[in-house]
């Protein structure tokens, strides 16, 4: 709990929490045993939730590749100024992992979909959390996370509770559902057009998949903003990162098969590595991508439509 250790300035100091989640090798696993991969592959996370005065709505912020940042905890900060209980989730320190930026196969995507469910189940059950109302907040390989969370199938077999809102920022979407159904989870997407770490056409073409199943979802696409355009910090390059944007997407079936790359035809064998190493020696991979924001401007058009979404997804009123 050491790294995660914060105070808000308004002085609203971060309660502990702990995650009973596990390591599920595959969306199949969580589909086919539910919440028996708690028992399978255990894990247990940490997190900090920051309470209101009074019981209020939830948000749970999950960070992405590099963990939990400074921009991570900021948002929460902002989320709590406008009334909400706030929470941010460390997936990474009861993995051992420190970043997945050069490699992203150090545990499954099934499993960071998995933690947003079992720590959505757990929130909702707090005192602090008004009627268990709750929604998910997650950032690149977080708001995979949350978009496969807020997908009905997969999160009941997980065990996650009905879910207010999934904001997915700057999400990857190389996995998608074939029948992406989100019930009455209201979605949304944000994500800059120059993003090199993740595609907004793949963005759009999953949110778009949702959409057409009946589900209340949005998205945005930034003009010109690259990877972490809501971070008060200058466009850099990371060289370590490892991407592949314009890969193929892998598709799921409702058992959480992936089907065979070239056609349509489910293939139980297939990993989530095997997929990424296809797609590597198909020379769609890349090392290094730029991440930031070009001006003070972006982060607050994220601000601003952060706390748009969240007032219409989750409000804070009755």
């Amino acid at each position: 709990m050491t790294a995660l250790a914060h105070r808000f300035a308004s002085g609203v100091e971060g309660v502990p929490f702990t995650v009973p989640s596990a390591n599920p090798e595959s969306y199949q696993a969580v589909l086919r045993d539910g919440e028996d991969c708690l028992a399978r592959r255990p894990v247990t996370l940490q997190g900090l939730l920051f309470p209101q005065a009074e019981p209020a709505p939830l948000v749970l912020v999950v960070p992405g590749s590099v963990g939990v940042a400074k921009s991570h905890r900021a948002h929460a900060e902002t989320l709590h100024g406008a009334g909400y209980a706030t929470a941010v989730l460390d997936p990474f320190g009861g993995r051992a992992v420190a970043s997945t930026v050069a490699n992203q196969t150090q545990y499954t995507f099934a499993a960071s979909a998995f933690d947003v469910c079992r720590a959505a189940a757990l929130l909702a059950q707090r005192p602090e959390v008004r009627g268990g109302q709750v929604g998910v907040q997650g950032h690149s390989r977080g708001g995979s996370a949350v978009l496969q969370a807020a997908v009905t199938r997969f999160r009941e077999a997980a065990g996650g509770p009905p879910l207010a809102g999934a904001y997915a920022v700057y999400p990857w979407c190389g996995h998608q559902f074939l029948n992406p159904a989100v019930g009455s989870t209201a979605v949304r997407g944000i994500i800059g057009d120059g993003d090199e770490w993740c595609s907004a056409q793949q963005m759009q073409g999953y949110l778009n998949a949702m959409r057409l199943t009946g589900g209340a979802v949005s998205w945005r696409v930034v003009s010109g903003a690259h990877h972490s355009f809501d971070r008060e910090e200058p466009v850099s390059l990371e060289p370590e990162a490892a991407v592949a944007p314009a890969a193929p997407t892998a598709y799921l079936t409702d058992e959480g098969v992936f089907l065979e790359p070239s056609g349509l035809a489910p293939d139980p064998t297939l990993s989530e590595r095997d997929l990424m190493v296809s797609a590597m020696k198909a020379g769609y991979g890349r090392k290094g991508a730029h991440l930031g924001a070009r001006s003070e401007e972006e982060p607050a058009l994220f601000r601003a439509d952060m706390l748009a979404f969240w007032h219409r997804a989750l409000p804070l009123a009755g």
